[in-house]
């Protein structure tokens, strides 16, 4: 399975979970890439859109690769290979300082003037445009938990089957419309895998709530 981009992922997405349509669910997006789509999957089902924000650790030499991830809140998820002596541990803290304040100024920008939608209560869902190690993923999926949702659901395109077992732990469902034995990278699934900047996703939060 290739989707041709993220809009149609989103759609296909929104098709999967159309029972949620009626509860007016939250649709949370991990920026930058799932934003785009959460909105296609948020107007589907009548839902809300925000962002829940959330920064990967990459290894040094190798940003791509997730060590970690870090929260709004500065939590930390470690990967098991993100290793546990001290070099590792200052390398990670002093990331996550960097990272944090990477994700508050996003913040600021992202949805200036109103504070993040509330969690508590709702059907949640989180969507991310594809899992590769699913540190991203967890920390945002974590994040929320914290705010005592009614339902937790981890939504994405597409995932190694070992990481989408890792998301169990962590949400009351998941939905992933694909699991490839072979996996390298996300972008190897979609045929448009553009970089997502900050202006459309300035440009699309700025219609939440209009």
């Amino acid at each position: 399975m290739v989707f041709h981009d993220r809009i149609e992922a989103g759609q296909r997405l929104a098709e999967a979970l159309r029972y949620l349509k009626g509860q007016r669910p939250l649709v949370l997006a991990i920026p930058r890439g799932a934003v785009p789509m959460s909105k296609v999957v948020a107007d589907a089902l009548d839902g809300e859109l925000d962002v829940v924000m959330v920064r990967k650790i990459g290894a040094p030499y190798q940003p791509e690769f997730a060590l970690a991830a870090v929260d709004e809140s500065g939590w930390v998820y470690r990967n098991p290979y993100a290793g546990d002596d001290e070099e590792s541990a200052r390398y990670i803290e002093a990331q996550r300082v960097t990272e944090l304040a990477v994700i508050h100024r996003r913040r600021a920008q992202y949805t200036p003037g109103r504070a993040p939608v509330s969690p508590a209560g709702r059907v949640v869902i989180v969507v991310d445009d594809g899992l590769a190690t699913g540190a991203t993923m967890i920390a945002g999926l974590h994040a929320v938990r914290q705010q005592q949702p009614a339902r937790l659901i981890c939504a994405v395109p597409v995932a190694p089957f070992d990481v989408l077992a890792k998301m169990q732990r962590h949400a009351d469902e998941v939905v992933c419309l694909f699991t490839p034995t072979f996996f390298q990278a996300v972008g190897q699934f979609y045929t448009h895998f553009n970089q997502v900047e900050d202006g459309e996703v300035i440009a699309v939060l700025a219609m939440v709530g209009k």
